[in-house]
């Protein structure tokens, strides 16, 4: 944590972004790469390297599989990750308000 307590692994504006969409799921829902990649209009290699680092700190679980032949990868907020995305949230909205510690 920052001394802003907002998480630095969140706060990049790309993995914030990944965050906040996975956070709209349900817990528990997965979304596939593909679809992900296209809500955030991101490059393969750009997600990839913002969700090595969520799944490095344990935000996200990536579940890879087949369909038929052809591989595929399910992306997920873990509970730990709603956790510190719910935290995250509210520090920032204590900040902005000017309430932050």
């Amino acid at each position: 944590m920052s001394e802003t307590g907002l998480d630095p692994v969140i706060h990049a504006q790309a993995r914030l972004r990944v965050v906040a969409t996975l956070a709209a799921l349900s817990p528990g829902d997965r979304i596939s790469f593909p679809r992900l990649q296209d809500l955030l209009d991101m490059t393969a290699g750009n997600l990839s390297t913002h969700l090595r680092k969520l799944e490095d700190a344990e935000y996200v679980t990536i579940l890879k599989t087949h369909e038929g032949r052809k591989p595929a990868s399910y992306v997920e907020l873990t509970p730990l990750g709603r956790r510190a995305f719910e935290s995250y949230t509210a520090s920032l909205t204590a900040l902005l308000r000017g309430t932050a510690p």
